[in-house]
């Protein structure tokens, strides 16, 4: 990258001398966004590609979500649950009916969704289906990523997320993504649930083979077992389809969203689940000061609205080509595969013109936010409102560097 200015240098080590190093950013400070566009300290612009990793599904500063905000804010914007505030049925009616789900509960984040998520089918587990106390089990993905709590790490295979914060919680196994046999090996009489991405995000965007997810419904319902989706980063629009899981014409007994629930503009988070599931929770067993605020509601109200037209699950799907298609000409030259839904893709980096950092590098160089998530992975997200002229941008200026690389190579 180029030299840093003053400005973003000083932001930089005031950030590194009284922050705590949890996350390592790249040295760019912005300053402003607006609609699939970034700006930084020193005026430059930058495509956003990675969108908050899903967030902001909607662009920056999009004045129709922002205009909710206020307004709500200036009405009333946290009473806590212990009482009822006007809205919060409008919303529970709105999200049901977008998602075919039955139910739903509010919470903040992704993690705490998940981590309700699996509140919900251990107590299932327990109170409908018969297991023995303490002895459910629920499995998970290898390369799965659903948050960094002490439960959700627990069957997580990341080692470096997971070190020196045990010990973990019992209860989980884990099994290949998108291998159906051996999730029907690991299922037994204890088992309460089958926790899974329809899409695995931070695994690099692997999507797994069409009819996966069907089969996985199929067999859990076989088996008495509860399948939950989370669809933190896959819900709101982001493949092409409101909800991944739409895509295989399947419901899930439980679904989780987040980021983009809200349009980025504040943390909020929802488990949508079937009656039976939702009937474990009674006054006291689970909540959330913030969970289901005025605020938070009002904004996922407008957002199931907007989602409800279908105006930009079709957009997606039908720029998905023009995004998708372009850097497929790539594979065999400096891409090994690419892979996605909607505007959501992963490339990986052939190891010949190096790695998926130097890629981001000279892309961030060109005016691209982007970001990788494995040593040779990029994921790509564009808000679900980018256009085509900025989704073709986006494919000239990765030729352009996959190309230069490609060529530097044969030299």
């Amino acid at each position: 990258m180029t030299e840093l200015s003053q400005r973003a240098r000083a932001e930089i080590d005031t950030a590194a001398r009284y922050g705590t190093s949890n996350y390592n950013p790249m040295p760019l400070v912005l300053v402003e966004g607006k609609g699939a566009w970034v700006t930084d300290v020193d005026g430059k612009r930058y495509l956003d590609a990675v969108s908050a990793f899903s967030a902001t599904n909607f662009g920056h500063a999009n004045e129709q979500f922002i205009e909710v905000a206020i307004g709500q804010m200036r009405k009333l914007e946290l009473t806590s649950r212990s009482v009822h505030a006007e809205g919060f049925g409008k919303f529970a009616e709105a999200i049901t009916k977008l998602s075919g789900m039955d139910r739903v509960l509010m919470m903040n984040t992704g993690a705490e969704a998940n981590e309700t998520a699996i509140k919900a089918a251990r107590k299932w587990g327990y109170k409908v289906k018969g297991i023995p106390e303490n002895q459910a089990k629920i499995i998970a993905m290898h390369g799965n990523f659903h948050g960094r709590t002490t439960t959700i790490m627990s069957f997580s295979d990341d080692e470096n997320a997971r070190d020196g914060f045990g010990p973990f919680t019992p209860g989980f196994e884990l099994v290949n993504y998108n291998d159906i046999e051996a999730l029907e090996a690991a299922i037994d009489d204890n088992t309460a649930a089958v926790i899974l991405e329809p899409i695995q995000g931070e695994g690099g965007v692997i999507v797994p083979d069409e009819g996966y997810l069907k089969a996985v419904r199929e067999l859990t319902r076989e088996r008495n077992v509860l399948m939950i989706c989370d669809e933190v980063q896959t819900g709101m629009g982001r493949t092409g389809t409101t909800f991944r899981f739409q895509a295989e014409e399947i419901l899930p007994d439980l679904v989780t969203v987040a980021k983009s629930l809200s349009a980025g503009l504040v943390p909020v988070s929802a488990v949508l689940g079937s009656n039976e599931v939702m009937a474990v929770f009674t006054p006291g067993t689970h909540g959330s000061t913030f969970g289901g605020n005025p605020v938070a509601v009002a904004l996922a109200t407008a957002v199931c609205e907007e989602l409800a037209t279908g105006k930009w699950q079709q957009q997606n799907q039908e720029l998905h080509p023009v995004l998708f298609d372009g850097l497929r000409a790539l594979v065999g030259r400096g891409l090994t595969d690419v892979r996605g839904a909607g505007l959501w893709v992963g490339v990986d980096i052939d190891p010949a013109i190096g790695t998926a950092p130097d890629v981001v590098n000279d892309l961030i160089e060109r005016g691209v936010l982007i970001k990788n998530t494995r040593p040779q992975s990029i994921r790509i997200a564009l808000p679900i409102i980018a256009n085509r002229e900025e989704i073709e941008l986006l494919v000239r200026e990765m030729t352009a560097v996959i190309e230069a690389r490609w060529a530097a190579r044969e030299q």
